[in-house]
């Protein structure tokens, strides 16, 4: 049998205002409860916008589409000695050359330096 339930519930009826379960479900609700506050968000809009002016004439842009990277000649002797050597991926080992102008012992030296 069922247990004896107060008149006031209603089966499938959900309370708005039961606590959540989960740290993101509050933290959720917490943002949602703010959008719904009416204050005086004004003066908050004119503060954000100075902020965003000043970072927007903060930010310097480069002209072009990054094709400022070296063309660097690597051989894959050095990406194989790299591999073998410092156990990196044929992939890693070759971004550590062209970091180091093709130089495997510049890599080498820049890995170990670098290496936890």
């Amino acid at each position: 049998m069922a247990e004896p339930q107060p008149s006031d519930v209603h089966e499938g009826a959900a309370d708005p205002h039961a606590p959540t379960g989960t740290a993101d479900d509050r933290k959720a609700a917490a943002a949602l409860s703010t959008l719904d506050a009416q204050d005086d968000t004004s003066v908050k809009k004119e503060i954000d916008g100075k902020a965003l002016d000043k970072a927007m004439k903060g930010l310097s842009v480069k002209g072009g589409k990054g094709d400022d990277k070296k063309s660097v000649k690597i051989e894959a002797g050095d990406v194989t000695l790299l591999v073998s050597e410092l156990e990196l991926s044929k992939q890693k080992a070759t971004e550590l050359l062209r970091a180091n102008e093709g130089n495997a012992v510049k890599a080498m030296r820049a890995y170990v330096a670098v290496a936890p």
